[in-house]
């Protein structure tokens, strides 16, 4: 991998974390009826009428006697509705619940959701926020580094040219692999978007959120077998080997304070946008030998 590369791709990241921050800070206002906002809490101000309420990341609260004619729908976060508030159509929140007081009125349909349970109402807040503590705690990392090892040994046993030819084109094409990983992100944003605002779509959402997570696994695993080619290209070792020397040093770096974040962000960046390049890149990898 050229220098040039190296600084590009670093670029780009930063770039994009910048971009992701700033989208988290910034609301989208569709013709002044549609209130979406990423990152945080979505307010529709008192005896004000949208058309829908979204928040991805935060709540939505409707203040006293607000009107939502279609839908208020949370991401991680609950759905308020204060006193005289009218919903005309469907409430939904994931991962939180809605509360009505006295006076608030949903026509529509009115659901929780939750990972574990599926549909439900009422779900609890505080243990999806036990949850999120524990998927930053060293140890859930090195269980899920575990389990990426049982799948990377699995693959590598039987398909042993899969993941050798996306690291070859993980090192071929660096730069397209973090475009087509950045293209990738704010696609399934506003894809998301589109969905939820449609209400048909809304259960595709978790199947869309699902089919991204699946591929930045696989392709992390490419990213693990990459790094340990990188480092250890001069020894005589398996890709066996390779790939759980290298998965070790990614996890080992997912473990420091801050930064550690940034790795987990930049492996699935890289693992994401590699299976796609891989998949509809023009270009074909070598075939590893």
């Amino acid at each position: 991998m050229k220098w040039q590369q190296l600084i590009l791709v670093f670029i780009a990241s930063i770039s994009l974390i910048f971009a992701g921050n700033a989208l988290a800070q910034t609301d989208i206002n569709i013709n002044n009826t549609n209130l979406i906002r990423f990152g945080r809490s979505v307010t529709v101000p008192e005896n004000q009428v949208v058309e829908n309420a979204l928040a991805f990341g935060g709540s939505v609260t409707v203040l006293p006697n607000a009107r939502v004619l279609d839908t208020a729908i949370a991401f991680g976060g609950d759905v308020i509705l204060k006193k005289g508030v009218r919903v005309d159509g469907n409430a939904y929140s994931f991962g939180g619940k809605i509360v009505q007081e006295p006076g608030a009125i949903i026509t529509g349909e009115r659901a929780t959701f939750s990972d574990r349970n599926g549909m439900m109402h009422g779900s609890d807040r505080g243990r999806d926020r036990f949850f999120f503590t524990i998927s930053l705690s060293p140890i859930f990392r090195i269980s899920n580094a575990v389990l990426a090892a049982i799948l990377g040994l699995i693959i590598l046993h039987t398909n042993p040219q899969f993941l050798p030819n996306l690291a070859i084109k993980l090192r071929q094409h660096p730069t397209l692999a973090v475009l087509w990983g950045m293209g990738a992100m704010v696609a399934i944003i506003f894809v998301s978007v589109f969905l939820a605002i449609t209400l048909i779509g809304i259960p595709l959402i978790p199947l869309l959120s699902l089919s991204a997570i699946i591929t930045s696994l696989v392709g992390s695993l490419a990213v693990a077998l990459f790094v340990g080619q990188r480092l250890f290209s001069n020894r005589n070792w398996s890709l066996q080997q390779q790939f759980l020397v290298g998965l070790a040093i990614l996890t080992v770096l997912t473990l420091i304070p801050f930064f550690g974040g940034l790795v987990v962000f930049l492996v699935n960046l890289f693992g994401l946008g590699v299976i796609l390049l891989w998949q509809f890149g023009r270009e074909k990898p070598q075939i590893a030998t």
